[in-house]
């Protein structure tokens, strides 16, 4: 179960050298407005600006108090991806894209319940050191006793028996394996002198969560263009498929939403459509050379399915025959979870205004905006937020901020609901009588005489060796309970207050680092006029980003040069030397001191489910009885795996003969397993993969540092060495999710982000070129240089040597083949910490191998115009051999 090379993409790499920005108030007001999202008009319409952004950003939340259970859940954490650009397709013609790629894993709630409920069940394991009490497991069923005004009671822990009201509430929290969403947006816009049009749309793509969407825009500019009006509309169309939770779903009535449900490979799928429709008009005004005023208003209408699927409402029955009696004695509960049920429609009007002033006695600009969003499910919002921006020289920008934001509670939302009715009852007939059914056919209703005897509707006898009779019961009366109802959180009534600051640093000119961090402080208390009164679910959490950003239209880029046919030829041997394969990690260096690279290179890696043993294929026989371990035969195998990585190449050229690199990388991957035949049968208390879900994981890979020394430097032929470090930046300790209760320990070795030691990473890199032909070779290796990982295990080294050769089809495009030979350790050591070894993926002993590698790639590079010197290559790399 080697990782293997895949298909690579390479492109946008500058050359760009260093200048001072210019300091002038019409710049230091733009670009104060650019701070803010939404704001798309400015002077000069400078937000049109050709650049390309790269984006990192965490989110953590903080833990949430489960009242004296242990909370070993980890909060939920978010790790976020993002790269945008807009281009010039004419003077007036530009396009722009986005792409945002996030993971989340962690714990979410599931419902809200009385403290008394026991919601977060105490989980106890035996260990060395006898039966510990190690965590919390969610229980959203359960008996409570309440008083006769129906306030939930809990037993005094002096031990007298007492009964004591207890008024909390708790969220109830679950686990969840990673997910990850990728989204794309695509947009074209067309400008004249005094007006603009634009046309956009994009995809969202989740596991369980389809969207795709589209818009039109434009604005009419007025009085000198210091007046401007916006117009926005937009569609959104949106499809469901939420997987229900294996262990959750037998507990939870779904009655509402059984026309919806089907089964797909032993899950339960909910399905539901939703469009969204989104208008908006806005109007920005500049008031003086230093000041502008930014306001718009905008609607949005949804309909179809609104719910969360995976959240549930803690409904609390009582018998209300035990409440009519005159006793004092406590009443008896009985909590269920329902599907939470929100209405089918939503209509929101919000108002948006932003305020910037330039100050020209501190070079800074000051940013104030307010929100205000109204609906018909009376959640009203109010949103205050400032920031200042502030040049402090050198190239250096700091902004601190401030945002405050106040949310009224939905008008459905509850924590929990109590129903004065019993959740199942028995079924009578008109007369009183209590029906009785076979189960396996419901149809036919029989009754009990005097006696107790069976007897059917004309009053005859009935053998009961032939019937299995029970009584008929049916569910609650669902008219009796609110049209809608959700005890999500965030349909709350609570505030919040962030504050947080943003350090942006121009390194050189068209090229800018910026690093963020904000914190929240989610709390009820905190709501507009108070009264939130749901402090069990306040928390805190984080964000955090880091952006690299390009302004194309200031990055100088190294041009060949067009004065004749020969000096052209010699400054492109000089300056444009043929680049390796997209495949090719440090294949070559930039030429001169100073010279800047930013690069960025996808690569998806596809795997399918064919083991293999030796040379040939096995079949389930063999990897059941081979695959695992003589005493861990296997139960289950991939069906598929895809990994995908995001990287960021950046190249500085500091001399001639030196280049230091710095490459962040950004990992997901999905696999899904599927059950081998002959496998032995479930034992009770041993993890089991169950339905259609598969695994995700996803967020940084490990981060390479490398230094390139050129060798050899002589007309056709280039040689150098590159001595490099990978540093452990990947996580390396994911677990699974508990599945029916049962621990499934740190998830597959092929599923962790990185190799989680310090690496070395030499190479030693030969190219050569004749005319149109191109040729090259590399080895290279990865050493292990540490002992064993934070999870107990080491991967293997790896050895690879590959050669290829290209020939150029015109002065701007390559083709070239490429053969590779990779040989890779097996993995040494093991996880330290509980593993399931549910299959071969789990063995370190069936990692490894030799590999041999056919690729075929294309490289086309820009010569010309504003973007020359850029290039983009493509590689397909196909697997020959074992």
């Amino acid at each position: 179960m080697p990782q293997r090379p895949g298909s690579n993409l390479q492109s946008r790499n500058l050359k760009v050298q260093s200048a001072k920005p210019r300091n002038t108030t019409l710049q230091a007001l733009t670009s104060a407005a650019l701070v803010l999202p939404g704001l798309l008009i400015t002077p000069g319409h400078a937000a049109g600006t050709d650049r390309v952004n790269f984006q990192y950003s965490r989110y953590q939340e903080g833990e949430r108090n489960l009242y004296g259970a242990p909370n070993s859940l980890k909060p939920i954490s978010v790790d976020v991806l993002h790269g945008s650009g807009i281009f010039s397709l004419t003077d007036r013609t530009k396009f722009s894209f986005g792409y945002t790629q996030d993971t989340w894993s962690g714990a979410t709630q599931i419902t809200t319940s009385p403290l008394v409920a026991n919601g977060n069940r105490l989980v106890y394991e035996n260990t060395s050191s006898g039966v510990m009490l190690v965590g919390a497991s969610p229980i959203i069923n359960n008996r409570i006793l309440l008083d006769r005004d129906l306030n939930p009671l809990r037993l005094d822990p002096d031990g007298s028996q007492s009964l004591s009201q207890d008024s909390r509430s708790v969220l109830v929290m679950s686990s969840a394996s990673p997910e990850t969403r990728n989204q794309a947006n695509f947009g074209l816009s067309r400008e004249w002198n005094e007006a603009a049009f634009n046309v956009g749309g994009g995809f969202s793509s989740e596991r369980d969560y389809k969207s795709s969407y589209g818009s039109l825009g434009g604005r009419l500019d007025f009085n000198q263009k210091l007046t401007t009006v916006k117009l926005n509309a937009g569609y959104t169309d949106s499809a469901v498929g939420a997987i229900l939770d294996h262990d959750a779903s037998p507990y939870i009535t779904k009655n509402a939403y059984s026309e919806q449900i089907v089964r797909r490979g032993g899950s339960e799928v909910l399905l539901g459509d939703r469009q969204d429709w989104v208008g908006n008009i806005g109007l920005t005004q500049v008031l003086t050379k230093n000041s502008i005023v930014d306001t718009n208003i905008g609607y949005t209408h949804s309909n179809g399915y609104l719910e969360n699927p995976y959240k549930v409402m803690s409904v609390i029955f009582v018998d209300p025959e035990t409440l009519s009696n005159n006793q004092t004695t406590p009443v008896i509960g009985d909590m269920r979870a329902l599907l939470e049920q929100r209405p089918n429609s939503r209509n929101q009007v919000a108002i948006n205004t932003k305020y910037i002033q330039y100050i020209g006695a501190f070079d800074a600009a000051l940013h104030l905006g307010y929100r205000l969003s109204v609906d018909d499910w009376g959640v009203n919002t109010h949103t205050f937020d400032a920031s200042w921006v502030q040049p402090i020289g050198s190239g250096w920008t700091l902004t601190p901020r401030i945002r405050y934001y106040s949310q009224d509670a939905a008008s459905f939302y509850k924590p929990y609901l109590i129903s004065q009715q019993t959740y199942r009852k028995i079924e009578v007939d008109s007369s009183g009588r209590t029906i009785w059914i076979d189960p396996s056919n419901p149809d036919e209703q029989y009754f009990r005489d005097s006696d107790f005897n069976l007897i059917d509707q004309n009053g005859n006898p009935v053998n009961e060796d032939l019937v299995n009779a029970v009584p008929k019961t049916s569910l609650f009366d669902a008219g009796k309970l609110p049209d809608n109802f959700s005890s999500d959180y965030r349909l709350a009534g609570f505030g919040a207050l962030s504050g947080g600051a943003t350090l942006n640093r121009m390194i050189m000119k068209g090229v800018a680092l910026e690093a963020g961090f904000e914190y929240y402080t989610h709390a009820s208390s905190m709501q507009l006029g108070g009264g939130g009164g749901n402090s069990f679910a306040d928390f805190g959490y984080y964000v955090a980003n880091a952006a690299l950003k390009l302004d194309m239209e200031q990055v100088s880029f190294a041009r060949p040069n067009h004065s004749n046919s020969h000096q052209h030829e010699d400054s492109t041997r000089q300056h444009h030397h043929i680049i390796p394969p997209a495949g090719i990690m440090f294949g070559h260096m930039l030429d001169k001191p100073g010279d800047f690279m930013v690069g960025y290179r996808f690569m998806h890696n596809w795997t399918n489910g064919h083991m293999k043993h030796g040379g040939h294929k096995a079949s389930d026989q063999t990897i059941v009885a081979q695959g695992c371990s003589d005493t861990t035969p296997c139960r289950f195998t991939p069906d598929y795996m895809n990994m995908s990585m995001h990287m960021l190449d950046i190249m500085y050229a500091p001399a001639k003969w030196l280049n230091v690199m710095l490459m962040p990388t950004f990992m997901t991957m999905d696999m899904n397993l599927r059950e081998l035949a002959g496998r032995p049968a479930p034992v009770p208390g041993v993890h089991e993969h169950q339905g259609i879900a598969g695994h995700e994981t996803g967020a940084v890979g490990d981060t390479y540092i490398s230094s390139l020394v050129k060798l050899i430097d002589v007309s056709g032929h280039r040689v150098h060495m590159n001595l490099g470090l990978s540093a452990p930046t990947g996580k390396v300790d994911i677990e699974l999710r508990r599945m029916a209760q049962i621990d499934g320990g740190l998830i597959h070795f092929g599923m962790q982000l990185g190799s989680g030691t310090w690496d070395f990473t030499p190479s030693l890199t030969y190219a050569g070129e004749k005319n149109r032909w191109s040729w090259g070779t590399q080895l290279s290796g990865v050493k292990r240089m540490e002992e064993k990982n934070k999870s107990g295990y080491r991967l293997g080294d790896v050895f690879q040597a590959t050669t290829w050769g290209g020939y150029n089809f015109t002065q701007w495009l390559t083709a070239s083949v490429r053969g590779a030979y990779t040989l890779q350790g097996e993995i040494q050591r093991d996880f330290d910490s509980f593993n399931a070894h549910i299959g071969p993926m789990d063995f370190p002993a069936n990692y490894g191998g030799q590999f041999w590698d056919i690729g075929l790639g294309l490289n086309a590079r820009i010569f010309g115009g504003r973007f020359a010197g850029n290039r983009f290559g493509f590689e397909w790399l196909e697997p020959v051999g074992e």
